[in-house]
């Protein structure tokens, strides 16, 4: 079979395409508004762009044709906190996924503590094994209104990482219990994993 996307609804090209790119790494975003208030929401259309400079991406659609806290904050302030979540902060982070009006503090709503960053205004999530603080680099708009999508290129200034988590110069994935995101209402956990070298080509 085939589907032909111009032939659904933009909710319907949403599902399909979650359940087709999976599973899919959570940014858990920290932002401020330019009067201070604070905003913590999860995106999955999150990837690296590059290690130099280290840049990584995040896609945030419009809801019900208005651009969501997190693009208006970064757009407003040119920083932003990305920050990775275990598969402890799984509860929490839904709690942060709801449509709440502005001013809402998501901080308090999923009982996680704001910790001072070092580079940018942002806080960054105390109880996240990695934490990200990121400089705007650009947004670029994606599709027109009402369905835009800003999608946020930032450079990463600091990484602060659990201690123990670094080690000869990698993550070690054992001590990074991380969730993923899949289509409909489902995740995935990092600990069923494989390894496989890359073929080595002579000449």
């Amino acid at each position: 079979m085939f589907v032909e996307p111009e032939k659904l609804s933009p909710r319907d090209r949403y599902f399909l395409m979650i359940g087709c790119i999976a599973p899919r790494p959570i940014a858990f975003v920290s932002s401020l508004s330019g009067d201070g208030v604070r905003n913590l929401a999860p995106f999955s259309y999150f990837s690296g762009v590059s290690s130099t400079p280290p840049v990584l991406s995040v896609a945030i659609a419009a809801r019900r044709g208005k651009p969501k806290d997190t693009l208006s904050n970064i757009r407003e302030t040119g920083e932003f906190v990305v920050n990775v979540v275990p598969e402890a902060l799984a509860e929490p982070m839904n709690l942060a996924s709801g449509d709440y009006p502005p001013g809402v503090d998501e901080f308090a709503v999923a009982g996680l503590t704001p910790a001072p960053s070092d580079l940018v205004s942002p806080p960054r999530v105390r109880e996240s094994p990695i934490q990200m603080e990121c400089r705007l680099l650009r947004v670029v708009d994606v599709g027109e209104p009402p369905n835009t999508t800003g999608l946020v290129l930032g450079e990463i200034l600091r990484f602060h990482l659990e201690e123990g988590l670094y080690r000869d110069g990698h993550i070690d994935p054992d001590k990074l219990p991380v969730i993923g995101r899949m289509g409909r209402q489902d995740y995935c956990r990092t600990a069923d994993r494989f390894s496989m070298k890359r073929p080595k080509i002579e000449g």
